[in-house]
């Protein structure tokens, strides 16, 4: 999506950061299978704004970005929203703040995202089914929250669904604004996410090159694979 305008009606939305991308390309179907892609992170964004030589915008599911957007329209437009993700304290409390900040937010269920056998998990898909829920925010990490998505859509659910990471367990530990105003200013969403959660240096630090390394390589192949279809 190339932007947090885009209409996602009806449709999965997934978010990619340098961490997921390592994820998800071991898994393809799960990008097959969503009409729309998020790039979140601006590592990524002008990674990718250079090979395909336009403009692309961040999109996260979060309060900078899509989030607040997604979660009014559902309230004025009397959509109801199911939420799927993180523990069941961190969940409670995150609808608890969705509530408080979307006073006309209909929630229509919710549950951690953990599940203690297949059986587990499947009463979960069929909770959303049965609950019919027009939007669905799914936050177990990636490729757990797409394979979910996936999953409910070979069930036959026709909602809008989004992927949203960390955001149940950072709107349960910070409220409805997670990130200072002055680090979304200054685009320090990651040196902010170090700070919150040390354990995210390694990945940021260690994790992240590699991917880049990955990325601009997937790219390269693209372009050369296009390159080569037209030159036939």
């Amino acid at each position: 999506m190339s932007s947090d305008s885009d209409d996602c009606s009806g449709q999965s939305v997934i978010f990619l950061n340098p961490h997921s991308y390592m994820i998800l390309r071991d898994h393809p179907y799960l990008f097959a299978a969503s009409a729309k892609v998020g790039i979140d992170g601006q590592l990524l964004v002008r990674i990718l704004s250079i090979f395909w030589s336009r403009r692309i915008d961040r999109v996260s599911f979060d309060m900078t970005s899509l989030a607040p957007r997604v979660f009014h329209d559902a309230a004025v437009s009397c959509k109801s929203v199911y939420i799927i993700g993180s523990t069941q304290a961190n969940l409670d409390r995150a609808v608890s703040v969705l509530v408080e900040k979307f006073p006309k937010l209909d929630i229509c269920g919710s549950r951690n995202g953990y599940f203690l056998s297949d059986a587990d998990r499947n009463r979960a898909l069929h909770d959303v089914m049965d609950s019919k829920a027009s939007v669905l925010i799914c936050g177990m990490g990636a490729p757990y929250q797409e394979r979910f998505l996936h999953e409910l859509r070979s069930l036959g659910w026709t909602g809008t669904g989004y992927t949203c990471g960390g955001f149940l367990h950072q709107t349960a530990r910070k409220g409805a604004r997670y990130y200072p105003g002055w680090i979304d200013r200054f685009q320090l969403r990651w040196l902010y996410r170090i700070y919150d959660e040390p354990k995210l240096f390694k990945r940021y630090f260690f994790g992240y090159p590699i991917a880049v390394l990955f990325i601009i390589k997937d790219c390269l192949g693209y372009a050369m694979s296009k390159v080569s279809r037209t030159t036939v």
